[in-house]
């Protein structure tokens, strides 16, 4: 089985980051390959990740350093928040490139149209957000993408 090109990017990047003595680099990257392996193992038996399903390990953990930063921040914290904010400005060299708002509107409109929901205020929102998801995956954040299609069913 081959192994997943976004998987072996971050560990040839993680043996140049050593090699660069970046400790953020390493220590983020190690961060990300051991989420990585640790969703092959869960399950009944161990699998070997897609790039698809490496690049969901790494908007989780992007994710998980954008709130944690909003937490340190609120909590008056502003060094862990930097460390946080610094790990994310890793990762995000290993996501596709971000949808502008325009980009999200544009997909957000185009799956009320394709899903004939327009008119339908809020109950529509599922329907909208199962089309919408899978084109904004790792590309937008989610909370801004629900908050563009309650925008527009609400209008």
């Amino acid at each position: 089985m081959t192994q997943s090109q976004l998987k072996q990017q971050l560990r040839t990047d993680m043996t140049a980051a050593m090699k660069a003595r970046d400790e953020v680099r390493v220590r983020t990257i190690r961060m990300v390959i051991a989420a990585i392996s640790e969703a092959e193992v869960a399950g009944k038996e161990a699998t070997e990740l897609t790039d698809g399903q490496v690049l969901d390990v790494v908007v989780k953990e992007t994710k998980k350093r954008r709130e944690a930063e909003r937490e340190f921040d609120n909590a008056g914290r502003p060094e862990l928040a930097e460390k946080e904010r610094q790990e994310a400005a890793v990762l995000a060299d290993y996501l596709p490139a971000q949808l502008s708002e325009e980009e999200i509107a544009t997909i957000v409109s185009d799956a009320i149209a394709s899903t004939e929901s327009a008119g339908q205020g809020m109950r529509a929102m599922g329907k909208v957000m199962g089309v919408v998801t899978p084109a904004t995956k790792g590309r937008a954040d989610g909370s801004a993408v629900a908050a563009e299609v309650k925008r527009q069913l609400a209008g």
